[in-house]
């Protein structure tokens, strides 16, 4: 049963994994972003005040490190920009897993966790899983690779 459960759970990884395989790129920006916006414009603000993600609004972006970032309130955008290293997620956004590995992933606004007062985002809720399997030793190894991953 444990090896049927164990082969059953790498073939649930593997293609979560599989994005792991993607090289950074020279020059990568220092946020993840899609199409100027970060965390696919959600409000970072949000998984700290109401532990879950809220869409935010183009009608209260912050500019931060070259990303505009949404947030649902004005409360929130004022929040975020009075102290952007308190909310902003680690490794800019992208995959935490990933970074941990050596490699760069865009991240699901689903799959996050908020682990001693920091943010951190994974590809998708699959890789969230192996990523809480062993959370203090990931972030070590991806504080490591952190920023010169972005170099390639």
């Amino acid at each position: 049963m444990e090896t049927r459960r164990f082969v059953l759970g790498l073939m649930a990884a593997a293609p979560a994994a599989a994005f792991l395989a993607r090289p950074a790129f020279a020059g990568e920006p220092p946020i993840f972003q899609s199409g100027g916006v970060a965390v696919n414009g959600y409000d970072v603000v949000a998984y700290f005040t109401e532990s879950k993600p809220v869409k935010g609004s183009g009608d209260h972006a912050v500019s931060y490190m070259g990303a505009d970032f949404h947030f649902a309130s004005a409360a929130n955008a004022a929040k975020f920009e009075a102290d952007p290293t308190a909310y902003a997620p680690q490794y800019g956004g992208y995959c935490a897993y990933a970074v941990s590995k050596g490699g760069l992933a865009k991240t699901d606004p689903d799959a996050w966790t908020v682990y001693e007062g920091k943010l951190y985002l994974n590809f998708n809720t699959t890789v969230r899983g192996i990523w809480s399997e062993d959370i203090p030793g990931n972030i070590k190894r991806a504080n490591a690779n952190w920023p010169s991953v972005l170099e390639g």
